[in-house]
């Protein structure tokens, strides 16, 4: 097992920085592996196939030039709608070594949202796992300019032939990659080009695309991968994020490869049975996951073992103090909390090994810089709260096609404007409080809904829980709260008077919540995100 890792900021010489004329393409965090030596060395583990660092650049040669045989030309965009397997790394590195714009989206979203992306994006290609293909069967005919659907992979082998889409007007990917060259030099990027993207996950309204450069990538694995998590080659990653997401993405995918690292992936949802079977067998170093991950694996009643993870990270939403305290006592193992953006590509705000404070976001990760304002933005002293703002290398460029979007959230001087409500206690850890628009007032009183929930969650009843703002009979607002409960935990108004007189014993009287309901699960996004907007609706309706 790894251990002892000193937390260095120092260069890391394979990951070849841009040469003096700027030329630098991002492909090269996994193609600086075969210089490096590590070509026999094992990139991927995915169920039962293994993929060495040789073979998974050779795959990723193939869909590039696979892509250039079709006449993409550098600059086209490719959105990618796949699972995690090796055929997502080798797709995304293809394209950018090849020139073109690779674009990850969230596979469980509906069909409308992927017309959206095909026409927002122009994308020339769209790769879609076959499993997933049944959700753009009906679109694809709606989008002019997208002229190749390259489907990845096989069908499960339990779907029925009935049941299965017609395949007419597709491609088979891994057939083409197969009769393409292994060949393909790095296309002469300069280090801010556009590289790829990502789609932002809005509470509301379709996704924003979020413009990333060949740079910012480097900037994620040096500061946040090598700074805080101090990893090596010798280290093997599990996420249980997906890696169409920012986060998974790093995880899963450039963090270990930066460093010549193994990785390991699910393809499907994570299920508690699945994500301590897949630690189980192939023994992982680091661990992944959100917040809501780590609740639903403690309420597994079987002994699991972490094996070998030396730490566990944790990002998407506030990671209660209570979920960290049970996580700690049961398994031994710290889970670094931090959090992250898509428009910033990974962490920037995190708990550190020796510098943890539970409930807290932690410290600024090395290279970034983080600061809270008031509304007029003007830096509030430390115990105020206000809106927070981050700066740093890896900072997305630009909203496509939004400029006043862009220009609102990207602000002068490279600061990136959050959209979440913070506090900077006397030691410089940040606390988080809420998104700027969850937060509300109560007797004229500011309310932080993750304050009353991190209460609500120290309850041993109570597994996870939402609180948001309503109006009671008079028109006042008022909190409430949604909470699920622990195995063996039954709803009554008795439980309902005790979890309010809990939140009273510890808060001001005005942030208890006035009314509780109890509810099988909470309305969330793919990645793990309560969707706080949902549950106010509900309470309107």
């Amino acid at each position: 097992m790894p251990g002892g890792h000193e937390v260095t900021n120092t260069p890391h010489p394979a990951l070849h920085a841009a040469d003096a004329s700027g030329v630098y393409n991002a492909s090269e965090v996994l193609y600086h592996n075969l210089d490096a030596g590590r070509g026999d060395k094992v990139a991927v583990y995915c169920e039962h196939d293994t993929y060495t660092y040789n073979k998974l650049t050779d795959l990723a040669s193939r869909m590039g030039n696979t892509l250039l045989k079709l006449g993409l030309k550098p600059g086209d965009r490719v959105l990618m709608i796949m699972n995690d397997t090796a055929s997502f790394p080798a797709v995304f590195f293809g394209a950018i070594r090849a020139g073109m714009v690779p674009i990850p989206v969230n596979t469980s979203l509906p069909a409308d949202n992927f017309e959206y992306f095909l026409k927002d994006s122009s994308a020339r290609a769209v790769v879609v796992s076959a499993d997933l293909y049944k959700k753009v069967q009906g679109i694809v005919g709606n989008v002019p300019e997208l002229k190749h659907v390259l489907v990845s992979g096989q069908f499960h082998h339990d779907l029925p032939e009935e049941e299965r889409p017609s395949l007419e007007g597709t491609q088979n990917l891994e057939w083409l990659a197969s009769q393409a060259s292994p060949n393909l030099s790095a296309y002469p990027s300069q280090e801010g080009d556009m590289a790829f993207w990502l789609y932002s996950s809005g509470s509301t309204g379709f996704p924003k695309g979020v413009v990333h450069s060949h740079k910012d990538i480097r900037y994620t694995t040096e500061n946040y991968a090598r700074g805080v998590l101090g990893i090596t080659e010798d280290d093997l990653c599990f996420t249980a994020s997906k890696l169409f997401h920012a986060y998974g993405l790093g995880n899963g995918v450039t963090f270990p490869f930066s460093v010549g690292a193994a990785t390991v992936y699910l393809p499907g949802r994570p299920t508690v049975a699945d994500v301590f079977g897949t630690i189980d067998r192939f023994q992982p170093t680091l661990f992944f996951g959100a917040p809501t991950l780590y609740a639903m694996l403690l309420t597994s009643e079987q002994h699991h073992s972490l094996g070998r993870v030396r730490y566990c990270a944790s990002a998407a939403e506030a990671l209660p103090p209570e979920i960290y305290k049970r996580w700690k006592e049961r398994f031994g193992v710290d889970i670094l909390d931090g959090i992250g953006s898509t428009e910033m590509l990974h962490i920037f705000l995190s708990n550190q090994p020796g510098h943890i404070r539970p409930g807290s976001s932690g410290l600024p990760v090395p290279g970034y810089e983080a600061r809270i304002e008031d509304e007029d933005g003007h830096e509030v002293p430390r115990g105020e709260s206000g809106n927070l703002l981050v700066r740093g290398g890896s900072s997305a460029s630009e909203y496509w096609n939004r400029p006043d979007k862009t220009a609102h959230t990207m602000r002068g001087g490279g600061w990136m404007f959050t959209g979440d409500r913070y506090h900077q206690d006397e030691d410089g850890y940040f606390w988080y409080e809420g998104r700027s628009d969850d937060m509300f007032k109560v007797s004229g009183q500011w309310v932080s809904p993750v304050e009353v929930e991190n209460v609500l969650m120290e309850h041993p009843s109570i597994q996870e829980c939402a609180v948001v703002i309503g109006t009671d009979s008079d028109g006042l607002q008022r909190t409430h709260a949604y909470v699920t409960l622990q195995v063996g935990a039954r709803a009554n108004d008795l439980l309902e008077a005790e979890l309010q007189n809990h939140v009273k014993s510890r808060l001001a009287p005005y942030k208890y919540p006035r009314s509780i309901f109890f509810v099988n699960e909470l309305p969330k996004t793919s990645t793990g995100k309560i969707q706080r907007f949902k549950l106010r609706e509900g309470l309107a309706s």
